[in-house]
Parts: C-alpha cells; sequence; structure tokens
C-alpha cells in the first residue's frame, strides 16, 4: 500500500476550529511536522480538505 508524507506547512492561526480539528487528526502539531499515513478515501479527503495548508508527497514503503 502507498504511504503518504504529509507535512504542516502554514500556522493555523485565525484558521476555523473545524479546519484546525482536521489537521490535527492528521497528527500534525507543529509547522514542519511531517507524518506518515497510509493512502486511504479518508485521509485523501483530509489532505483535500487541508491542501492550502500542508505539502504532501508520497513515501517510500518502509
Amino acid at each position: 500500500m502507498k504511504m503518504l508524507k504529509v507535512t504542516l506547512k502554514r500556522s493555523l492561526i485565525g484558521k476555523p476550529e473545524k479546519l484546525r480539528k482536521v489537521v490535527h487528526a492528521l497528527g500534525l502539531r507543529k509547522i514542519n511536522q511531517s507524518v506518515l499515513h497510509k493512502d486511504s478515501p479518508s485521509i485523501r479527503g483530509m489532505i483535500h480538505k487541508t491542501s492550502h495548508l500542508i505539502d504532501v508527497r508520497e513515501a517510500a514503503e518502509e
């Protein structure tokens, strides 16, 4: 299964609470923090909703 490396690139200051919760659900807390997620429809939906705040790249499988 493909893995996605998701990195928070923009601050959450001044963003709506709903958007903050989505970013926190992805496991991101600080700017430039990266997390790995399996490529699934639910993760893709979260990425689509927060695409202006994060950077997404395909990661090598571990």
